[in-house]
């Protein structure tokens, strides 16, 4: 069965094509020739999610899916959440993202976290929704090399390493999608 994915995050098409059986063979957004960017206007996850994969099934007649995910920092009330991907003013810099929670934080005691993933899946014109948390904490420091996103600053409940200090596998095992 082919399944498009709704991203254009090349990170997230490989982290998911590895946990899918074989039948199911993943395209990406370029696989299907999509090149506009599907803005992200909704106010929750779940919002963002459908309104991305009702626009591929609509446009493209296809079966897919979307997902959108937030790190809720619980002493920030939540935040960054649905903006995650541009909190601190620019879609996409991770960099700059993690630096504006890391600062957010500082001198705060409570650093507890979770990464909350929504998808909506779309399948023979019928729409599912699934949600995976994960909880953890934000660590003061970046550590580790791989994943993206905050995993450089965000390390699991019951583990001493962040997600970027994992590989794909062990992060898979254990990752926000899953759950």
């Amino acid at each position: 069965m082919k399944l498009v994915f709704a991203t254009n995050n090349i990170h997230k098409l490989k982290e998911v094509q590895a946990i899918l059986p074989e039948h199911i063979r993943l395209l990406s957004l370029k696989d299907i020739s999509c090149t506009e960017k599907i803005e992200e206007t909704a106010t929750t996850l779940i919002g963002n999610a459908k309104l991305k994969a009702d626009h591929i099934a609509k446009k493209y007649n296809c079966n897919c899916f979307a997902d959108d995910t937030g790190l809720e920092v619980e002493s920030l009330e939540g935040k960054p959440g649905v903006y995650s991907a541009r909190y601190s003013g620019k879609y996409g810099d991770s960099e700059r993202n993690m630096l504006k929670v890391l600062s957010e934080l500082d001198g705060k005691s409570n650093r507890k976290a979770q990464f909350r993933t929504v998808i909506a899946l779309h399948i023979k014109g019928q729409d599912y929704f699934f949600e995976g948390i994960c909880k953890g904490v934000v660590q003061e420091n970046k550590t580790g090399k791989d994943g993206f996103g905050y995993d450089p600053i965000f390390r699991p409940e019951g583990y001493s390493v962040s997600f970027a200090e994992m590989s794909t596998e062990e992060k898979n095992k254990i990752s926000h999608p899953l759950d």
